[in-house]
């Protein structure tokens, strides 16, 4: 009941800062990662957690992709972006990341950017990535999380406070470790930014 109640507030509040987050999602510093993230992706892909569909515009016309998202103001405009895009097969579906209701072995790349602070139960959330990703699938995260470095942790604590606050958004989760624990048949990880804090992690099924 907990997480239920967590994930409705979480929920209103992206719906109701959807306009806000997009203008501010397009002016982040990792388009160049995301561009090269989504350049990895292959056959049916599943974007979880698309947000405003800040990486639609990074997609080749013919992909075949869905993307899903709690927030239904924040798809609202991922909607309107597709198709000033021409984007044919893109399906975009309100779904919980944590129970999705596709099959087993339904896509061939998963890909998420900054998800997995923000769902109460991450560990949930990538075992159901495991579930869907086919045999032989690949599975792209750029994800942000608790650094190694204890100096860092200090500062991310205080912001911690804030980001908690303002959008249910965890600065010290273990994502790399959670995924690593899923199963996956090989993990590959690279810093991208803020030392340690800001990880492209590669994942196989």
């Amino acid at each position: 009941m907990k997480n239920r109640r967590i994930k409705m507030e979480t929920k209103d509040k992206y719906s109701r800062i959807a306009n806000i987050f997009d203008k501010l999602e397009e002016r982040m510093p990792m388009n160049e990662i995301k561009k090269e993230a989504v350049q990895m992706l292959k056959g049916k892909i599943l974007e979880i957690g698309i947000g405003s569909g800040a990486c639609l515009k990074y997609y080749e016309k013919k992909s075949d992709v869905t993307g899903i998202d709690f927030s239904i103001g924040m798809l609202n405009i991922a909607k309107k972006k597709a198709k000033l895009l021409g984007l044919e097969n893109v399906k975009l579906l309100e779904m919980d990341i944590e129970n999705m209701s596709f099959s087993d072995e339904t896509f061939d790349s998963v890909f998420s950017s900054c998800v997995f602070c923000t769902i109460p139960n991450p560990k949930k959330g990538i075992n159901e990535v495991y579930r869907v990703l086919k045999n032989g699938g690949k599975a792209v995260f750029i994800e942000h999380m608790k650094s190694e470095n204890f100096i860092i942790n200090i500062g991310l604590r205080v912001l911690n406070i804030f980001t908690r606050l303002i959008l249910g958004t965890s600065l010290l989760r273990e994502t790399e470790k959670t995924i690593r624990e899923a199963g996956f048949s090989k993990v590959m990880s690279k810093n991208i930014m803020l030392g340690d804090v800001v990880r492209l992690i590669i994942a196989e099924k």
